[in-house]
């Protein structure tokens, strides 16, 4: 453990190093203590695109999720410091399993302060389960290890009970409130996209999305279907090569480059006339439409395309569990409950497409095969085309002989 006075160390790839020696053990599973430039944020989301291989975030995330942790994994962080607890036990959510397998480090619990005291920029060190800045201890917590993670996960799904009856009486109040959602017109605006007699493509940043984006390249090749991102649904698309049509949501998780693409933007606004996206798009001088409606921006998304005469919605990425709920904060799932039974067979989840249908044949089977044939191809080559051309001389030569005797 650093201290004051003690022998200087060097920062080597992201950890400390005394001399030629790795930087010191922190006893939790042999780990090593790492260094880095803290970012800091309390919506992670909103942090991941400002992370940089070797940075330390620094989150205020209970009950992680398990999309917000694979973007921390493909950010690579040196470390993830959790002010909350990444998993209350509330309900088994497996964000943290995420995070440590990929072999990042995961402290939680410090408290909340350490968002005010750590600046974003500032030079840390997780040590354990200490975060340290300018020599002194700033936040205690917990480094997670993976069977840690394990047996807690096994426990939040036996205690699951208690939230589930909590979330399904939500749910039920929430349907006696929100039933005018699918019972009328979303009286949604003029659109210069046309949705008539097509397939609607609806993409949320979900659970399994980019599996069930590569596996629907060729349907969106031969469809053509109208494309719609849901917030961050729209750098989903990007990844692939997508261009979104549509863009629907609240735009707090969207990249302005995704906003820039040319897409119709629609923002989602709430029954007291607050709209947060507009805000953001009138500061990049973005055009937009309005549309006021409850319930969440994907349920929003496929009411519109259904009222604008989509002829099939394909859902990726799309929420329709209660974990998947809890995930993103929301206590009951009465909007999408009733979307999905007015929505009845026009909807096709996508979400899982991956795993419906994996070929047989694996890469280096195929790969073995063509190299075989190759070879074929070639003996045949060789052993052949010597005995064709001295058969073609022969031919020649006797005709040209049989022409001189004649």
């Amino acid at each position: 453990m650093a201290r004051r006075g003690a022998p200087p160390r060097t920062l080597v790839a992201g950890r400390w190093a005394s001399g030629s020696r790795a930087g010191s053990r922190d006893g939790v599973g042999g780990a090593v203590d790492v260094v880095g430039p803290a970012r800091v944020d309390r919506r992670t989301k909103r942090l991941i695109p400002r992370l940089h291989p070797g940075d330390v975030a620094v989150i205020d995330h209970e009950d992680l999720d398990r999309v917000a942790a694979e973007g921390l994994v493909q950010a690579r962080p040196a470390a993830v410091v959790n002010a909350a607890a990444s998993m209350s036990g509330r309900y088994p959510t497996s964000g943290p399993t995420v995070v440590v397998e990929a072999g990042i480090p995961l402290v939680d619990g410090l408290g909340y302060q350490i968002m005010d005291l750590v600046a974003d920029g500032q030079v840390v060190r997780v040590e354990g389960g200490d975060l340290w800045l300018d020599g002194a201890v700033v936040g205690k917590g917990r480094r997670q290890t993976l069977a840690d993670l394990t047996t807690r996960y096994e426990e939040a799904k036996r205690a699951m009970g208690v939230e589930l009856e909590r979330f399904a009486e939500n749910t039920l109040e929430y349907l006696r409130r929100e039933r005018e959602f699918v019972t009328e017109p979303l009286g949604a605006p003029e659109l210069r996209v046309d949705f008539r007699g097509r397939h609607a493509l609806i993409v949320v940043r979900g659970s399994n999305y980019r599996e069930d984006l590569a596996h629907l390249r060729s349907y969106v090749r031969e469809i053509r279907p109208v494309i719609v991102g849901v917030d961050g649904g729209a750098d989903a698309l990007l990844e692939f090569g997508l261009r979104p049509d549509l863009i629907v949501g609240d735009f707090d998780s969207v990249s302005t480059a995704a906003l820039q693409t040319g897409a119709q933007l629609v923002v989602h606004a709430y029954r007291d006339g607050r709209a947060p996206g507009a805000t953001r798009l009138d500061d990049l001088g973005l055009p937009y439409v309005v549309l006021v409606a409850p319930g969440t921006s994907e349920d929003v998304a496929m009411l519109l395309a259904e009222e604008k005469g989509a002829e099939l919605l394909v859902a990726v990425g799309t929420h329709t569990s209660m974990v998947e709920f809890l995930d993103k904060g929301r206590r009951g799932m009465a909007s999408t409950f009733l979307v999905r039974m007015k929505l009845g067979d026009r909807i096709v989840d996508a979400n899982g497409v991956n795993k419906l249908y994996e070929s047989r044949i694996r890469k280096r089977d195929l790969m073995l095969f063509l190299a075989v044939a190759m070879l074929c191809f070639l003996v045949i080559a060789l052993v052949l085309a010597p005995r064709v051309y001295l058969q073609s001389v022969w031919l020649i030569l006797r005709n040209q002989w049989r022409g001189l005797t004649h």
